[in-house]
């Protein structure tokens, strides 16, 4: 039986555009690909091992000819709508107290900071989960299985009673080995909205 559910954030909640982003960072950059440094520093800044200033500065230096509004903006590209419709869904669960209700979530301040200034309901949507992990908030991040394991521990959690509701399959695959019920959302045909006629065999 079902008693907790742990939400991603980005393609599940809030929508994503990951391959416009990185396209649009490439153009901006005009470069063919990311560096290892850069993505070891992207990787650093989720994990909240440097800090905004810091990671701002690793572009700057890069890219001199960028000021720092133009790398904010290319970082928050791929940042879209969140529809309304997920918020009355995650209500509606909230209120049925049927489930404890977690938000792990893979981000940075400068996401979080963006997502607070165009989301009205920000705040609201915060409230509705009993426990909210953002990845540079706690220094863990997902794949990694330390991760999990701090969630399931601090909220003293059995494995089989949990689902895990994540876009991204190495996320997935690393619930799977703890025994985590998952849930791999396509979001492109899928809707956080329809989980329990989705994914009703769990329920």
């Amino acid at each position: 039986m079902i008693k907790t559910i742990i939400f991603d954030f980005g393609n599940v909640f809030i929508n994503l555009d990951i391959e416009a982003a990185h396209k649009h960072a490439l153009e901006t950059f005009q470069i063919e690909s990311l560096s290892e440094e850069m993505l070891g520093f992207n990787s650093f800044y989720e994990q909240g091992l440097i800090s905004t200033d810091e990671f701002l500065e690793f572009y700057s230096e890069n890219f001199p000819k960028l000021p720092k509004e133009e790398l904010i903006d290319v970082w928050n590209f791929m940042l879209k709508d969140f529809p309304e419709n997920r918020l009355a869904f995650l209500k509606t669960l909230k209120q049925s107290s049927k489930y404890k209700l977690i938000l792990l979530s893979n981000t940075n301040a400068l996401h979080i900071n963006y997502i607070k200034e165009q989301l009205t309901f920000y705040e609201e949507f915060k409230k509705c989960f009993d426990s909210f992990y953002l990845s540079h908030e706690i220094n863990l991040i997902k794949p990694n299985q330390d991760i999990f394991e701090f969630v399931l521990n601090e909220n003293k959690l059995k494995a089989a009673e949990c689902l895990f509701i994540d876009d991204n399959q190495d996320n997935i695959n690393t619930a799977n080995t703890l025994k985590i019920k998952t849930w791999h959302i396509n979001p492109e045909t899928e809707d956080v909205i329809n989980l329990f006629e989705t994914k009703k065999n769990l329920f």
